[in-house]
């Protein structure tokens, strides 16, 4: 595809050199529908980055945004703070219905403000009001976002450098795989836990992807799950499941964790919930935990209406037609793994491993820079797809889960010629 030169000229000089996104794709973006962006120019982009998992839907989702409009239009409230609206009322009700019942889920739903590391912030802030303790166990790989606690149980080297204090109150653990099964599940947490000389401090609470995004698509096996959730309730620590990005479908169900038959104790969601890619996210968790005394979690973007309307929208569309989602989902999902086997096949020595689940996958090379290489012609040839993992050694495959089945092997086919034309 022949790309003329954007003017970039007002981003490179005025915006903050933090600005990381745009350098991998540099256009400018105009307009996007479904699972396609164009730039300025015209030119149109497959879309298998969403959003980072923001747009499970695609973009501007006739449906969404024709409920979107309406609102707006009635001049419906935009800003409300924690206010009592009707655009409130009807995405708890579409929430209470359409998600918890039928799955026999008790939670209460707190709106903790606008973005994913809101939830993490005040998941981990309750657990430690509700246990009196300090210390959180999170995983190696982790990612659980960018501001101070969030960061604490996370794990990457170079978003945590980025903080420039110590990040405090927080203990790795391996991660399902970390050890490549040379050392029982949880053998060396459990240990430190029964040994009065560990040095580890009881924790309030283990937080937990059920599948590593950032972390460079580390999928979790169900008995792991199970393990990790008997472990702490045993142990007297509250099971967080960050579903922020693995959430609202992405991996079948509606939530990442119902394969493996848990019910965590708090769950962390936000990305795809408003399913528009307004902002807004959830802090899930049992009644019991509900310990809050009024505005002691507070915040000013907590009730954005829009992004109610379309999540309402969403749940109403998609999820009330039972299993049909999920089915559609994880059909779509082997379509993606059949094009990987296939991939890995032909460049067998190149390949290290692909896993996935659902509609999220990554692929592995031996070359740590290879990945980065990939990415970089996809979007020469019209494709958006991210890295990530550590080193950014893991091509990562994020489509919309309204992809059709005729876009999705365009894709795959776009990724099969970036790999063999960056061997």
């Amino acid at each position: 595809m022949s790309i003329t030169q954007p003017d970039l000229s007002v981003f490179e000089t005025l915006e903050s050199e933090v600005r990381s996104y745009c350098r991998a794709w540099p256009t400018v973006f105009d307009r996007a529908q479904g699972s396609r962006m164009y730039d300025e120019d015209g030119h149109a982009y497959l879309d298998f980055f969403a959003g980072a998992g923001s747009l499970n839907y695609g973009h501007n989702n006739p449906v969404l945004k024709r409920a979107l409009i309406d609102y707006l239009e009635r001049d419906g409230v935009t800003h409300g703070l924690d206010m009592s609206t009707s655009a409130k009322r009807a995405f708890l009700e579409s929430f209470q219905n359409l998600v918890l019942r039928p799955r026999d889920l008790p939670y209460k739903v707190m709106f903790p403000g606008p973005t994913g590391t809101n939830a993490v912030e005040s998941a981990l802030k309750l657990a430690r009001k509700v246990k009196g303790r300090e210390s959180i166990v999170s995983f190696t790989n982790a990612f659980h976002g960018m501001s101070l606690g969030s960061l604490a149980v996370t794990g990457n080297a170079f978003k945590r450098a980025g903080a420039g204090i110590p990040l405090v109150h927080g203990t790795p653990m391996p991660f399902d795989h970390y050890l490549d099964g040379r050392v029982p599940d949880f053998l060396w947490f459990e240990r430190l836990l029964e040994d009065q000389g560990s040095g580890l401090n009881q924790p309030a609470a283990v937080i937990v992807e059920t599948v590593q995004g950032e972390g460079g698509i580390n999928v979790a096996r169900a008995e792991w799950l199970r393990s990790l959730a008997d472990l702490c309730a045993r142990r007297d620590m509250l099971l967080i499941v960050d579903d922020i990005q693995m959430g609202c479908g992405r991996t079948g169900a509606f939530f990442s964790f119902e394969e493996a038959g848990i019910v965590p104790d708090v769950v962390t969601v936000s990305k795809s919930i408003s399913g528009y890619g307004l902002p807004m996210s959830l802090c899930l968790f049992k009644p019991e935990l509900d310990v809050w005394e009024p505005g002691e979690h507070n915040g000013t973007f907590r009730g954005n209406n829009p992004a109610f309307v379309t999540a309402a929208a969403a749940l109403e569309t998609y999820w009330s037609d039972g299993p049909a989602m999920e089915k559609q989902t994880l059909s779509r999902g082997q379509q993606v793994q059949e094009a990987l086997g296939a991939l890995a096949d032909e460049h067998r020595d190149e390949v290290k491993d692909y896993r996935g689940r659902g509609l999220v996958w990554g692929v592995e090379f031996h070359d740590r820079g290879r990945a980065t290489r990939i990415a970089r012609r996809a979007f020469e040839l019209g494709l958006l797809i991210e890295t990530s993992g550590p080193e950014g050694e893991v091509v990562k495959l994020l489509p919309a889960l309204t992809i059709t089945p005729d876009e999705l092997e365009e894709g795959l086919r776009t990724l099969a010629r970036a790999v063999r034309e960056t061997a």
